[in-house]
C-alpha cells in the first residue's frame, strides 16, 4: 500500500540521519577520551578529517540500517505498541554498539581497559536514545493524525449485524486511543436478508477489492461472538485474498488462541488471524536464507538438472518443466515447477491425486518421485518468492475446496508462505486422497503454531535424511 511505502521512507530516513549523527557524536567523544593515546592528531578536525574515520562516518550507518531493517522494524510501519517501539529499538541498538564495539574499539591501543567499556556504553546511549527520539516523533505523529481525524486508519467489521454493532460501538469509544476510524460493515452471503440499522455503508464481501482500493481500508476485524470454530475459519478463508491484517477478539477460538498479540491495553486484545505466530525479524531472516540456499542450490545442482531435463525428454513425450497453478500466501496464486513424472494426458479426465502404484507415471518419473528429483525446479519458486524452503505444501484450488469442507482449519496455512517441504511432508508424506491430506494438515497447524528457524532447520535435516533413503512416492 503506498501509505504503508510512506510511512516506512519516514522511518528509514529518521533512522538513516540519527545514525550518521551518532557516529559522529561518537567520534567526537572518542577523541576527547582517549586524547592522550591519539598519535599524530594535533587537533579535534585532523582526527574527523582522518581518511579511515571518514570512511567509517559512511559505511557504519550503513551497517546500523542493515541491523535495523533486519530487526523487522519497518516490515509494519502502522499500529506500533510504544513499548514494543522501544524494547526492539533497545535491542537492535544493543547489537549495533556490539558491532561496532568489535570493529572499532578491540584494536584500539588504551592504556586503559575500563575506557573501553566507558566508550562502549557512551555509544549504546547515544544509539538508542537519538534513534528513539527519531522514532518517537514520526509515531507520535501519525499517533496524533489519527486521534484528531486529521488522517484516517479505516476499518470494517465483518460478522452478524448484533455483534458487530456492538464491536462497533467498542471502536468507536476507543478511537482516541487507538486512531481507528470504523467505515463500516461487510455483509457475509449468509447475512444478506439481515439488516444492520445503521447509516455507516453496509458492502457485499464479493465487493471488498473495490471498496478496500477505493476508501484505503487498512484493516479487517471479525465479530465473533457466538460464532462457532468452523464458521470463523470458513469467514478468514473468504477474507484472506483483500491482502489486510484480519482480527477477531478471542473466546473459545482453539485454533487462533495462540496467536494473541496486544498493541495497546486500550484495545481488545485481538487474535492476528491473517499472520503466523513469528517474529519480524525471524520472517526476514528466513526470507534471507531462502534467498541465500536456494541461489546456491540452482548453481550448485546446474549440472544435476540438466542431466534430468535429458532424461525426462527422452523418456516420454512432453515438455520437460511441469507447471501448475497452487495456491500460496495469502491465497495468492502462483505457477509451480516441477519436472514432469507423468503423462502428458494424466488429468485428461480431471484432476487427481497420484499413489504409489499410479500407472500414470513414467519410468523416469518414478525414480525422480522416489527421490523427492522433480522437486528440484521449485527453488526457482523459492528464489522468486512464491515458497519458501520450508512451509506448508501448496495445493489446488479443487482439492482445497474439499480440505476446506472437512476441515476449515486449512485457511490458516496462508499465513505464510508454502514450502518445498514441510513438517507434515516428513511425518506423513504425499497424499493419495483428500482424507490423507487432512490427516497431513494437522502437522501444518502444528508447525504454524511452532515455527521458528531451529524447527526449519530440523525439518530440512530430516527431509535431506528421506531424500537419502528413497522414501519419496
Amino acid at each position: 500500500m503506498k501509505n504503508n511505502t510512506t510511512q516506512r521512507i519516514k522511518y528509514l530516513a529518521a533512522d538513516f540521519l540519527t545514525a550518521n549523527i551518532v557516529i559522529f557524536i561518537f567520534d567526537v567523544l572518542r577523541f576527547h577520551i582517549l586524547q592522550r593515546s591519539w598519535v599524530g592528531f594535533s587537533s579535534l578536525e585532523d582526527f574527523l578529517t582522518f581518511k579511515p574515520l571518514v570512511v567509517e562516518q559512511i559505511m557504519l550507518p550503513l551497517l546500523m540500517m542493515v541491523v535495523y531493517a533486519l530487526s523487522g522494524y519497518y516490515n509494519l510501519p502502522f499500529q506500533k505498541s510504544r513499548l514494543q517501539e522501544f524494547f526492539g529499538t533497545a535491542m537492535s541498538s544493543g547489537v549495533n554498539t556490539i558491532l561496532i564495539f568489535f570493529a572499532l574499539l578491540t584494536n584500539q591501543q588504551t592504556s586503559v581497559r575500563s575506557t573501553n567499556y566507558e566508550m562502549l556504553f557512551y555509544l549504546f546511549c547515544l544509539c538508542l536514545g537519538l534513534t528513539y527520539i527519531g522514532r518517537w516523533v514520526i509515531t507520535y505523529c501519525t499517533s496524533y493524525r489519527f486521534r484528531t481525524g486529521k488522517s484516517l486508519y479505516n476499518v470494517m467489521i465483518a460478522g452478524r449485524p448484533l455483534e458487530s454493532l456492538a464491536m462497533a460501538d467498542t471502536v468507536r469509544a476507543n478511537r482516541r486511543r487507538t486512531g481507528l476510524n470504523l467505515y463500516g460493515f461487510i455483509r457475509m452471503p449468509e447475512n444478506a436478508k439481515e439488516e444492520y440499522g445503521t447509516e455507516l455503508p453496509v458492502e457485499e464481501a464479493g465487493d471488498m477489492p473495490r471498496v478496500c482500493a477505493d476508501h484505503n481500508i487498512r484493516e479487517i476485524l471479525i465479530a465473533s461472538k457466538g460464532m462457532d470454530e468452523d464458521t470463523l475459519l470458513r469467514l478468514i478463508y473468504k477474507l484472506f485474498p483483500l491482502g489486510l491484517p484480519i482480527k477477531i477478539t478471542p473466546d473459545s477460538i482453539s485454533a487462533l488462541n495462540s496467536n494473541i498479540r496486544l498493541q495497546s491495553i486500550y484495545e481488545e486484545p485481538y487474535i492476528d488471524a491473517s499472520t503466523a505466530n513469528v517474529s519480524e525479524f525471524t520472517k526476514n531472516v528466513k526470507r534471507i536464507f531462502d534467498i541465500v540456499v536456494s541461489s546456491f542450490a540452482l548453481v550448485l545442482l546446474a549440472l544435476p538438472i540438466a542431466i534430468i531435463a535429458i532424461l525426462v525428454r527422452r523418456d516420454s513425450k512432453g515438455s520437460v518443466i511441469f507447471r501448475q497453478e497452487r495456491i500460496g500466501y495469502r491465497q495468492r496464486p502462483f505457477t509451480i515447477y516441477k519436472f514432469r513424472s507423468m503423462r502428458i494426458d494424466a488429468e485428461a479426465q480431471g484432476p487427481r491425486l497420484s499413489n504409489e502404484n499410479d500407472p500414470r507415471i513414467t519410468k523416469i518419473g518414478r525414480y525422480l518421485r522416489k527421490y523427492r528429483l522433480d522437486e528440484l525446479p521449485q527453488f526457482w519458486n523459492v528464489l522468486r518468492g512464491d515458497m519458501s524452503l520450508v512451509g506448508p505444501r501448496p495445493e489446488r484450488r479443487y482439492f482445497i475446496a474439499k480440505i476446506m469442507e472437512q476441515a476449515p482449519c486449512y485457511s490458516l496455512v496462508h499465513q505464510v508462505r508454502p514450502g518445498i517441504t514441510s513438517w507434515g511432508m516428513v511425518k506423513y508424506g504425499y497424499a493419495s486422497e483428500v482424507g490423507q491430506m487432512v490427516n497431513r494438515l494437522r502437522y501444518d497447524l502444528i508447525y504454524l503454531a511452532n515455527m521458528s528457524l531451529t524447527v526449519d532447520l530440523k525439518i530440512l535435516v530430516y527431509t535431506v535424511k528421506t531424500v537419502c533413503k528413497g522414501r519419496g512416492k
